[in-house]
């Protein structure tokens, strides 16, 4: 999730904290490792405070990977790239690439109110819910409240750290709260968009999972990525174990059952695990049209402003700048995990990196590494500038 939960620090360690989980070694795959100078930032990153590290780069479509660092601290068993990541809110890319599918398919407009498409029995209400569209929902301009922000999930969700949500009960927590702003005046991104757009989805599909293994998992060859079909998929002995700076001072705890849980109860805003190259031939198949149309794939690059005026977001891609260049794509963050996913257009290069770190939480670690990551950008796309 991009925005998470701050009040994160008055529960016994014992009870949200423990060993996690076993995390064993896989085989690798047979693709070339990256450049000796991008393993040494790589570790750079790792020896900063990060307990691993993978990552799969493309650059003009020869793909190699690379891994530094521990899948695990507490046996130390190290990272590798078969390893799978949590991927926090990329799944909203996955998810708006569905949508995109069903309004080519003329089973979803794009332009009005969500309403139209909730089940009868939804029983959540907020104030001008009829005037969020679809459109609205997927670029984050909605005004729906976002429903991390209450107390009495925040609570649930410590105290019970096990405890898996259903959508709908995720979504009982924004039940009667006014919206944020009028809908459609303002950018601001919301986990809970999507967590509705999977309802949305479900209603027109049937299972918005088991849809998406048809026309993304599936013909792209995604075998090494899982979404909410398979029972304690988030349990699994290639997934990493995931680790949190819970107070700030740079000491990390295990937060592997917290953002376990977490991971299961979100549907849309988050909720899949994937390998470094899965990931890649997720967007590469996306930019390159293999799910969606040119013009859907336009349509999602229309951008919304951010409150400083610059293009930020469209129809679940991202927009940003990483290293000197402008990228799409998405990020993901959550309670022990810190992912990028990216397209260079201009270097037609894309670019998948993986931490086991919540990036959630403030940590004097962040500090060191994100110039470290800033350098890594750098030495990808531009080689010979940085020495």
């Amino acid at each position: 999730m991009k925005s998470q939960i701050i009040i994160l620090f008055l529960l016994p360690i014992t009870r949200l904290c423990g060993q996690g989980f076993q995390t064993g070694p896989c085989p690798e795959t047979n693709y070339p490792e990256l450049n000796r100078e991008v393993i040494e930032i790589m570790q750079q990153i790792v020896n900063s405070g990060v307990p691993g590290m993978a990552a799969a780069i493309e650059v003009n479509g020869v793909l190699s990977i690379g891994s530094a660092g521990l899948a695990k601290l507490e046996d130390q068993t190290p990272m590798q790239t078969c390893h799978l990541q949590y991927l926090g809110s990329i799944p909203k890319l996955y998810l708006a690439t569905l949508i995109m599918k069903l309004y080519e398919n003329g089973q979803i407009d794009l332009d009005v109110p969500v309403t139209r498409y909730l089940p009868e029995d939804f029983g959540i209400e907020v104030q001008g819910m009829e005037k969020m569209t679809i459109r609205m929902l997927l670029n984050h301009t909605s005004g729906l409240p976002e429903y991390n922000y209450d107390p009495r999930y925040v609570t649930l969700l410590l105290q019970y750290p096990d405890r898996v949500f259903t959508p709908l009960e995720m979504l009982k927590f924004i039940d009667g709260k006014d919206p944020q702003f009028e809908p459609g005046t303002t950018y601001r991104y919301t986990n809970a968009n999507y967590e509705l757009l999977s309802i949305v989805a479900d209603r027109v599909t049937g299972d918005h999972a088991r849809y998406m293994q048809k026309i993304i998992f599936a013909p792209l060859s995604l075998t090494d990525t899982y979404y909410r079909i398979q029972a304690g998929y988030t349990y699994q002995n290639r997934l990493v174990n995931s680790y949190w700076d819970r107070f700030s001072n740079g000491i990390l705890e295990n937060s592997s059952i917290l953002l376990n849980s977490n991971t299961a109860s979100m549907a849309g805003d988050d909720g899949i695990v994937a390998t470094p190259i899965d990931g890649i031939k997720f967007l590469k198949g996306l930019i390159g049209g293999k799910i969606v149309s040119g013009a859907s794939l336009s349509l999602m690059k229309e951008w919304v402003k951010d409150a400083k005026g610059n293009p930020t977001y469209g129809l679940g891609l991202d927009l940003t700048e990483l290293g000197g260049e402008m990228a799409i794509g998405h990020s993901g963050g959550g309670l022990g995990t810190g992912v990028q996913l990216y397209y260079f257009p201009e270097k037609n290069t894309y670019i998948f990196l993986a931490i086991n770190l919540a990036t959630v939480t403030e940590s004097p670690i962040h500090e060191k590494v994100l110039p470290l990551l800033e350098k890594l950008y750098e030495k990808v796309l531009h080689p010979q500038s940085i020495n």
